[in-house]
Formats: C-alpha cells, sequence, structure tokens
C-alpha cells in the first residue's frame, strides 16, 4: 500500500514539474481514416487561435482526422498571436497529409519554413482561411520566408500558391458583413456537397483569384452585420482604379484549383477568404473547410459532413488585442 502510495505521489511531483504541451493533439474518436490535418493558428487579428481547435475537434471526433493544432507563443509559454516568428512543433508537419491554416505575416525561422515547404513539396493539400492570403511578412529580411512577403511585385506565397494576396477590405470593416453566394455553374463541386449558402460577420475582401481557379462562392456584401440585413449598394474603385458597384460583381470568396509546386508534383487548394473565428459559428463554413480536406486528400466528401461543434465555442469578436490572454495550448485540450 505505501509503494502505491509513494508511486502516487511521484506521479503527481512529475506532471507538476513536466513543460506544459505548446501544441495540441486530438486523436480520432470511432474509426480511424489513417490521415493526419496539421492546423496552423497564428493571426493577430481574426482569432485563429480560438477557431482552428474547434475546427480540429471535429475533423478528428467526427469524421476519423488526427489533429493536431499549432500555434504562437511568447516567451512564457502562452498563446499570442503578436509572437511572429513562433510556430509550436514544427515537426508535426513531417507527418502532414493536410493542411488546414490561418496565418498573417508569420516570420518563421528556418526548421519551421523548412518543414513548411517540405510539405508542400510533398503534394500536401492546403486549406486557408482568411488572412493566409497574406501569410508571410517581409521582416525581418533574413527571415527564409521574406522573398514570400505578401507585398512582392508578383503577390508572394499568397499569389503563387493560393491565389490571391491581401488587395483591401472591399466591404467596409466592421460595419458590413459577407453573405457568401453559392457559383450556381460549379454548385456541383464537391467542396460544396450539402452546403447552401455561407455567412460570416466579417467583410469581402477584394480578390481576383486567377484563370485556373474554380470559383465556389461569391461575397455579397451586407448594409449591416447580420444575415438578415439587405445588400449594400454603391459604387467603389478596385485596387486597379476600376470603379465598379460594390455588389456587380460580387467578389469571389472561396476557389478552388490545383498548383505545381516545387518538386513538380501538385497541390490541391481551396481558399477562402472568410474564416474568422465568428464566421464559422456558420454551418455552411464549417462544411466547406471539412469538404475542402475530404477533397484535398482525395477522399470521397461526405453527403453532409457532420460539422456540429464539440464541447462550447463562444468565440471572439475580431480585431486587434482582442485575444484572450494568459491562454496555453492546455486551455484547447478535449479534456477541458
Amino acid at each position: 500500500m505505501k509503494t502505491s502510495v509513494f508511486a502516487l505521489l511521484a506521479s503527481f511531483a512529475f506532471a507538476a514539474i513536466s513543460p506544459a504541451a505548446d501544441h495540441v493533439t486530438y486523436e480520432p474518436a470511432g474509426k480511424a481514416n489513417g490521415k493526419h490535418v496539421v492546423l496552423l493558428s497564428g493571426d493577430e487579428e481574426y482569432r485563429s487561435e480560438e477557431a482552428l481547435p474547434m475546427l480540429g475537434k471535429i475533423l478528428s471526433q467526427h469524421h476519423g482526422f488526427k489533429c493536431t493544432v499549432l500555434f504562437s507563443l511568447n516567451d512564457k509559454g502562452e498563446i499570442d498571436p503578436a509572437a511572429g516568428g513562433s510556430l509550436t512543433n514544427s515537426a508535426a508537419l513531417d507527418s502532414a497529409d493536410a493542411i488546414v491554416m490561418l496565418l498573417r505575416f508569420r516570420h518563421w525561422d528556418a526548421a519551421a519554413s523548412g518543414k513548411f515547404q517540405a510539405a508542400i513539396n510533398r503534394g500536401v493539400p492546403i486549406i486557408a482561411l482568411r488572412t493566409s492570403t497574406h501569410a508571410f511578412s517581409g521582416y525581418p529580411k533574413e527571415s527564409p520566408f521574406a522573398a514570400w512577403n505578401w507585398n512582392n511585385p508578383d503577390g508572394g506565397w499568397g499569389k503563387k500558391v493560393l491565389g490571391e494576396t491581401w488587395v483591401s477590405h472591399w466591404g467596409k470593416h466592421k460595419v458590413e458583413a459577407t453573405k457568401g453566394i453559392l457559383e450556381s455553374n460549379n454548385a456541383s463541386h464537391p467542396v460544396l456537397r450539402g452546403i447552401s449558402g455561407l455567412f460570416g460577420n466579417s467583410d469581402v475582401y477584394e480578390a481576383a483569384p486567377p484563370a485556373d481557379a474554380v470559383i465556389l462562392a461569391r461575397g455579397q456584401v451586407l448594409q449591416g452585420m447580420t444575415a438578415d440585413t439587405a445588400p449594400a449598394s454603391y459604387k467603389k474603385a478596385t485596387v486597379a482604379k476600376v470603379e465598379q458597384e460594390v455588389n456587380s460583381p460580387m467578389m469571389p470568396v472561396a476557389w478552388a484549383r490545383s498548383v505545381k509546386n516545387d518538386q513538380g508534383g501538385e497541390n490541391k487548394i481551396l481558399c477562402t477568404t472568410m474564416g474568422a473565428a465568428t464566421d464559422l459559428t456558420d454551418e455552411g463554413l464549417r462544411r466547406l473547410v471539412v469538404n475542402g480536406v475530404y477533397w484535398g486528400l482525395g477522399l470521397d466528401v461526405p453527403e453532409k459532413a457532420d460539422v456540429s461543434i464539440v464541447g462550447d465555442y463562444k468565440p471572439s469578436m475580431y480585431g486587434f488585442k482582442t485575444n484572450k490572454t494568459g491562454l496555453k495550448p492546455d486551455d484547447f485540450a478535449m479534456a477541458k
């Protein structure tokens, strides 16, 4: 009896001094499908640190994927979206079968950058949300991804891989929400299976994907921040200084494409300029992401994928410095 008590106390002591996890992994519930999805959070504005654990739980518990969520941490081990040089446990990318990402202006070190690029060169599919069009900054100049700066004349990584970089807020930021209208010509695309429409309270981005992109949905700019408000009606100038009605034509907000990587293989890409944590309270948008993972991996997309939220999900409103401070990856563990 004494031995077991001492052993128990020792185990408690070990747990107390063990370093906290710098990432979170969700093992599949039920039958595993053998695929590993790595979710990369790291943006200062749209609360990816809240959204991606929620998506990881859905993919693991309802669909049999092993999911690993990586974060940006500060030197206290706390989740800090402003720590643009941080990507925890980048070794997880070595076994990634698919990547879901919501990044903004990151400047990782050579190790993390190399693992990300290696995953791309393996042909890993990418499901990219919102500010991932401008995922990498040009600073510091010694950053391995400096050449992928969103502001390069060629549009950097976002334009090359996803099909668009940062251009402008087409809708009025924090004033005009987005209603996603499915592109009728592509309504049979598997990524749209089980989806009738989309809504997000983030605004429409200006976007002009290349000709090889299959447009899946366009963003109708609304007059207000709720789904029941009327479409906006006014003119504004594009970045090319061409004046047009804000909703005619509507800007693409979701598209799919395949691109060649540096090794000559191909990566399937699903990009949506929607994807704030608050946007993902929308069932249709969650299903778009889940369908994108299936499609990217070449798996049969469910007729209506289960995207019910696992546990609680009360996302913070987007904005700079609206993140909940003091959080650590363990706070998103399944037990909590």
